[in-house]
């Protein structure tokens, strides 16, 4: 095995097709880091909607960018959240939560303004180890 952290997925892109410049995940020995993941459809475009619809399409850009490393929520150690409104906190704990029914890992939920025109952004760091020796 390669001591270098090993790139997983395809470049996206973005609105426009331009071509965004990270990857969705990388795998660095039994450790996965997951790119910061907006409400980006397929198309480049960020899911119209308030709060709720946006963070179950993170949630399952999220899942899509796991699935790279043959990861699942259950790997999750720790997850970042940015809010671009704090007074959507409360809804998007709400739909966050059904994604993880017995409890979800270490977090951290700051507001910040995002980027592109998102209402929620979320990365995370699974571990999943390599072998069982």
């Amino acid at each position: 095995m390669s001591d270098k952290p090993i790139r997983l997925g395809d470049n996206r892109t973005g609105a426009g097709g331009q071509p965004l410049p990270f990857a969705p995940a990388m795998r660095a020995g039994d450790f996965v880091f997951i790119s910061g993941q907006v409400a980006m459809r397929e198309d480049g475009e960020i899911e119209p909607g308030g709060i709720e619809s946006q963070t179950r399409r993170t949630m399952e850009n999220l899942i899509a960018a796991l699935a790279l490393a043959d990861c699942t929520l259950a790997d999750v150690a720790r997850i970042g959240v940015w809010l671009d409104d704090p007074r959507d906190f409360w809804t998007f704990n709400k739909v966050y939560a059904s994604y993880f029914p017995e409890g979800g890992p270490a977090r951290s939920t700051v507001r910040s303004q995002i980027m592109v025109d998102a209402k929620v952004e979320i990365d995370a760091i699974a571990y999943k180890p390599l072998s069982s020796d």
